[in-house]
């Protein structure tokens, strides 16, 4: 799975405060474009981020976080602390990326706990005689698919400290064509005000 491409639905809490929203979303390796989705007009928000480094416009605030730290936005943003691969990792069903397994144990026939030499454990469940993952653990994020459409999570739920987050994935499209340039490309309209990683994190979750 290089590329994916989706529509998020939110719900849930983050940092103590009731989320709900729609995202689009496009990742590939050490890359990704989200944009919130407003009722009309412009995206509440635009993220992109080459690497580990990402900018993110407020469009409706005239606010910018300009070259700062995507996984710092993304957890000021939507309380979830991750890189482009590992977010492209979660919503694509593997739970985290370039993951190595280390050891296993099975519970009976049809459950298995893979540990990661990089830490965490993901868990898998074998239906129909494929073998399936359901759940992984790492980093204090607690990662469940409870739904799948075909080989794909239709939906995932996200805990971690101070956050009970549920994505319903929908239109996902996996391998197609993402341009990087054009997915990386912002363009920030004049007079538009900095802000720091604090005052997004003061603001709560998605900007508000």
């Amino acid at each position: 799975m290089r590329t994916i491409q989706a529509e998020l639905g939110l719900s849930g809490r983050a940092a103590g405060q009731r989320m709900r929203g729609r995202v689009l979303s496009g990742l590939v390796p050490g890359a990704l474009r989200l944009e919130g989705v407003a009722p009309f007009g412009t995206p509440v928000f635009i993220l992109v981020a080459d690497g580990s480094r990402g900018t993110l416009l407020l469009s409706r605030d005239r606010r910018v976080v300009r070259d700062a730290d995507v996984a710092d936005i993304l957890d000021a943003l939507i309380g979830l602390r991750l890189g482009p691969d590992d977010l492209r990792a979660v919503l694509s069903g593997c739970v985290k990326a370039a993951a190595e397994p280390a050891s296993a144990r099975a519970y009976g026939a049809d459950w298995m706990a893979v540990e990661l030499s990089s830490g965490g454990t993901v868990y898998l469940n074998r239906s129909a005689g494929a073998w399936r993952i359901v759940a992984g653990r790492y980093g204090g994020l607690e990662v469940d698919y409870p739904e799948f459409a075909g080989d794909r999570p239709s939906r995932i739920v996200l805990r971690g400290t101070d956050l009970n987050l549920g994505l319903a994935l929908s239109q996902v499209e996996v391998n197609g064509e993402l341009p990087r340039d054009q997915l990386i490309a912002v363009k920030i309209p004049d007079g538009v005000a900095p802000l720091s990683i604090e005052e997004l994190r003061k603001a709560g979750p998605l900007g508000r």
